[in-house]
Formats: structure tokens, C-alpha cells, sequence
């Protein structure tokens, strides 16, 4: 077999479109001719494997897992009557595709990473139309559908992505103990917080600026609001503990989960890759918010405890669950509709988990598992009737669970030199965090056959 091995990058461009930019867009219309007349499957190698290189990218930036990436292309290939072998990355991918004659290697990567519901959903669409009828679309028609795709608009403007975390991390401080105070201190902070960060995320500032920006806002945004609140109402000091919650929007939940997934299907590369990402986000922000503690002088202590029930409590977990879900599913750009279908199922998740921990004292990481296994097959459910892609309406479900405050907390007393107590946190946080997509695969392997098997 001969080989014509060709190595390309995003940073391949023709001379003239040269600019200076770190990340230069890959030419897709390079690498074919607009023929809408042939079958793609009889265009040359280079052509077709092209097609599955710009799928492969495409599911990667909308933030879903390595083996849906792999089993995306795959499809595509099959196809087009190739093999294809794929190894990759957070924001980048090498894949050779074969033919009967020759084989054909491309390199290629993104500028940075995130999470878009919403276009993967129709790249999901895409494949499963591919896959019954991509032997009838030539070169051009699947080029100018996922242009399409790929151009398409967020569905939310930047203050509404503000007003979705103002209202997850409110709900969030609620399910953690806090009180009204904290809740509306927390969603004055979050709003702001996460409005800057989109802004500046639309200006492509990179990635530790955002963070660390987001969070100063969020955190003097609080403490502001708080401040004004104790002027005009007289409230208690007491509720500086809930300025944790305003900067919890930037908790990296998805990376965090589908790392998990990556490496359970032996993606080392991917799922490790995702991990330091997260890590990374993590340590930032927690830093950022230590610094902005240490500076006004402000230490997390526990939320007053609530005067309410039980039941009481468990009815209000309900609805305060389905708002925190839906609010970073909107920061997700979920349509309305996903988002509370994602609602639906954490609510019922978070809470369940939640109780487990108040009336039968499990250990937090064993409810995190039972939460996220319930999730998930609640999602397997839903996935049957409405065809929305399975990691888009979990993931989400489970974010509310990821132990930001724990993180935080175990930062700050780090920071502080108390190793004991913040190692003390860190192990807690660790627990949950590792259980989150245990459960989640538990709940894969027992109902999605394609899953449970290496083949």
C-alpha cells in the first residue's frame, strides 16, 4: 500500500489570508472542489477525508466526549467508504484515514475549547441523516451544511447568559444552606460576574484572564450588594459566607464530567487532557477568590442554618435543583426546552441525592454516584423519545453537584498553610467529583449496548 501522507494544522492558510493571529482558520474550501453533481464517496481521498477531519473538530469544539467524536468520524468514514483512526486531545486531533490504495494523515486543532448544546444536538442530527444518506450528498452539499452549523448563532445574548448564572448560582447557595440574603447577594454576583466573562470570552481574552476577571467581579459584586443590604436593611455580617456562591458559575462541571468518561473508555489522552483543563479553572478561580477574600478581610464560614423542616426542605430542593440545572444549561446554550428537560432530571437527581445524605448519612460520594446514576438512566429515557444527544441533558444534571464550595474551601485553607483542613475539604471534594461519572457510566453501560462494548 502506498502512502501520501499530508500533515495539516489550523494554522495552514493560503499567504495572502496570513494575519496575525495565534489560531488561523482552516481553509475547508481547499480541500475541495464545489462539485454538486458527484457522490461524495467517489471525490478523491484527500476530499473525503477532509469531511471527516471537519466533523471530528466540529463535535470536538462543542465541548462533547472523545468517544462520540470517534464514533461520529467513524460513521462518516464508513460512509465514505474509508477506515479512519483517530487519537485525540482536549482542542486537537491527528486522524489517518485508508481507502484501498492510499492513506492520509491530517493534524488539526482549535484555538480554545467550550460547550455548545445546541450545535451539537444538529451535528448530531447530521450524522444520523449521514448515516442513511450521506452515500446520496456530494462534496458541496455537506461542506455548505456544516458551514451552516458552524455559523449559526448562540442562542442567548451576553446578559441573558448573566441572568441563566445569576439564577443556577442562587439556587446553588440555597441547596449548599444558604439563606434569602445570600441567594440575592449570589445572584447580583453571579449575573455580573458571568456577563463580564461572556463579554470578554466574545472578545477572545484567554482563558486564565477570563477566569480570573469573572471572579474578582463576582465576588466584589456580592460583597457590594451585601454591603448595600446591611445599609439599608441592618442584615447580620454573618452572611459574608455566601460569597462563595457568586463565583461558582465558572466551575468547569462538563470537562470535569466527561474526562471522567474519556478515560473509562481508555480515551487517556482526551480524558487527561480535560482534567488538567478543569484543574486548571479550578486553581485559578480559587485562587482569585482567595486573594479577593484576604483582601477585604472576609473568611468562609458555614451558612446560618435554615429554619425549615424537613419537609419543607425536600420541597423546596425540587424546584431550587430544576433552576440550578437550567441555568447552566442556558450557560451551555441549551435551548429552552433541553434546558428544562435537564432541569427535570436534576431536580429529581440532586434532590435524591441530597436527602440521602441528610436521612441516611451515606458517605457525600456514595449519594453522588446514586444521583448520577439516576440521572442518567433517567436521561437513557428521555434520549428514546426525544432525540437530543444524551451527554447534552446529564451532563448538565449533574453539574449542580460538582463540589465548587468544598474546592474553594479547601484552596483557602491551603493558602493559609492549615494543610490538615484544606486536605481535609480537598479529599471530600475529590469524592464526589470522581463518584459524579462513575454513576454516569454505570448508567451507560447497563443501558446503551454500544457503550458497554470495546469493539
Amino acid at each position: 500500500m502506498s502512502k501520501d501522507k499530508e500533515t495539516a494544522t489550523d494554522t495552514f492558510e493560503p499567504a495572502e489570508h496570513l494575519s496575525e493571529k495565534h489560531h488561523m482558520a482552516i481553509p475547508w474550501h481547499d480541500f475541495f472542489t464545489n462539485d454538486n453533481f458527484t457522490p461524495a464517496y467517489e471525490a478523491n481521498l484527500v476530499e473525503r477525508a477532509a469531511i471527516v477531519g471537519r466533523i471530528g473538530l466540529m463535535m470536538l469544539s462543542y465541548g462533547t466526549g472523545a468517544w462520540r467524536v470517534r464514533d461520529s468520524m467513524n460513521t462518516v468514514a464508513r460512509t465514505l467508504k474509508m477506515t479512519c483512526s483517530v487519537d485525540i486531545g482536549l482542542v486537537s486531533l491527528e486522524y489517518t484515514c485508508m481507502d484501498a490504495h492510499h492513506s492520509y494523515t491530517h493534524a488539526i486543532s482549535l484555538p480554545s475549547t467550550s460547550v455548545n448544546t445546541t450545535k451539537l444536538a444538529r451535528m448530531e442530527r447530521f450524522i444520523k441523516k449521514f448515516d442513511k444518506h450521506g452515500s446520496e450528498m456530494t462534496i458541496g452539499e455537506i461542506h455548505a451544511q456544516l458551514e451552516e452549523i458552524a455559523q449559526s448563532k448562540g442562542n442567548y445574548a451576553p446578559y441573558q447568559v448573566g441572568l441563566a448564572a445569576a439564577l443556577a448560582c442562587s439556587a446553588f447557595v440555597f441547596l449548599l444552606g444558604g439563606g434569602p440574603v445570600e441567594m440575592f447577594c449570589s445572584f447580583i454576583g453571579a449575573g455580573l460576574g458571568n456577563y463580564v466573562r461572556r463579554k470578554l470570552i466574545d472578545r477572545h481574552i484567554t482563558l486564565f484572564a477570563c477566569v480570573a476577571v469573572a471572579v474578582a467581579v463576582a465576588c466584589l459584586s456580592y460583597l457590594l450588594a451585601l454591603s448595600l443590604m446591611q445599609l439599608a436593611f441592618n442584615v447580620s455580617s454573618r452572611h459574608e459566607a455566601g460569597y462563595i456562591g457568586a463565583m461558582l458559575f465558572i466551575i468547569p462541571g462538563f470537562p470535569f464530567i466527561t474526562s471522567g468518561l474519556d478515560i473509562s473508555k481508555l480515551d487517556m489522552r482526551s480524558g487527561l487532557e480535560r482534567m488538567m483543563y478543569a484543574v486548571a479553572i479550578i486553581t485559578v478561580a480559587t485562587l482569585v477568590g482567595w486573594i479577593v477574600a484576604l483582601m477585604v478581610n472576609l473568611r468562609p464560614e458555614n451558612f446560618a442554618v435554615l429554619p425549615l423542616s424537613a419537609v419543607t426542605m425536600f420541597l423546596l430542593r425540587l424546584p431550587a435543583s430544576f433552576c440550578g440545572v437550567f441555568g447552566f444549561s442556558i450557560m451551555f446554550n441549551s435551548t429552552p426546552k433541553m434546558a428544562a428537560i435537564a432541569g427535570l432530571i436534576g431536580a429529581v437527581a440532586n434532590t435524591l441525592r441530597l436527602e440521602l445524605t441528610d436521612l441516611t448519612g451515606i458517605p457525600a460520594g456514595a449519594a453522588a454516584f446514586i444521583g448520577a446514576f439516576v440521572a442518567g438512566l433517567l436521561a437513557s429515557i428521555v434520549k428514546r423519545k426525544i432525540q437530543y444527544p444524551q451527554i447534552s441533558i446529564t451532563v448538565p444534571s449533574i453539574v449542580i453537584m460538582v463540589p465548587g464550595l468544598y474546592m474553594y474551601r479547601a484552596m483557602y485553607n491551603i493558602g493559609l498553610t492549615s494543610i490538615s483542613v484544606g486536605t481535609l475539604w480537598m479529599t471530600k471534594a475529590l469524592l464526589i467529583v470522581v463518584f459524579l461519572p462513575l454513576g454516569l457510566i454505570a448508567a451507560r453501560i447497563l443501558t446503551d449496548s454500544k457503550w458497554r462494548h470495546n469493539g
